[in-house]
């Protein structure tokens, strides 16, 4: 049995390298959330955006709304999910405290839910693009495929469902909209935000510049 579980454990490791390295070159062409969306009845939008082709905007609001220390961690913002653990034992909403390598590694791999052996999952793909990819493509695969609204996925798909042009052209308050639904896809909109997207947002646009002040999205240029 122990003989079984270690060639089995080799398996998979030599099959999810390989899977995570072609991902390296090739734009993962469809993910679990996608397919629940399938099964659910709604279409899928998607619309593959290079990050040299998208406006730097879009990436400085994404690190100011869910990652700020996206260029200096390994992977893992151990403070975030100190805090993170500290609030939730406090009460009221539970809040993660996931760095958008994580989620890229969750939206790329896995499936939303789950409980700890999702997370389990989740942390070695984390290290594995994190040594595989490096930051460039951890981001450029996370605003491609992250839920931008309701059956839409990417920067780029949002941009088009919400104003009308591609991610190429951001505007420094579309890039923080689109950053601010990323959270709750589904429950938000870009596109005459209203309550927290609009608060959010606007308070994310204004932190635009002071990540690219502040060289917080110096990984990426």
């Amino acid at each position: 049995m122990l003989r079984w579980l270690f060639k089995a454990l080799l398996v998979f490791v030599g099959i999810s390298v390989l899977w995570v390295g072609i991902y390296r070159f090739v734009p993962p062409p469809f993910t679990f959330t996608m397919l629940g969306d399938v099964i659910g009845g709604r279409s899928v939008t998607k619309d593959w955006m290079p990050l040299s082709a998208m406006d730097p905007d879009m990436a400085r609001a994404a690190i100011a709304g869910e990652d700020s220390h996206f260029c200096s961690h390994s992977g893992f913002d151990m403070g975030a999910i100190a805090s993170a653990a500290w609030r939730n034992a406090q009460g009221g909403r539970i809040r993660g405290g996931s760095t958008i390598s994580q989620q890229t590694a969750k939206n790329a791999f896995l499936f939303q839910g789950g409980g700890y052996l999702r997370k389990a999952f989740e942390a070695y793909f984390t290290v594995l693009i994190e040594a595989l990819w490096g930051k460039r493509r951890i981001m450029e695969v996370y605003l491609n495929i992250a839920e931008t609204g309701i059956g839409t996925y990417g920067a780029n798909a949002g941009a088009m469902r919400y104003f009308g042009h591609d991610a190429s052209r951001l505007s420094p308050t579309e890039a923080a909209r689109i950053a601010a639904v990323l959270p709750l896809p589904k429950k938000r909109a870009a596109i005459d935000p209203r309550g927290f997207v609009r608060r959010h947002g606007n308070v994310l646009s204004r932190y635009v510049g002071v990540v690219r002040r502040a060289g917080l999205d110096s990984c990426l240029r």
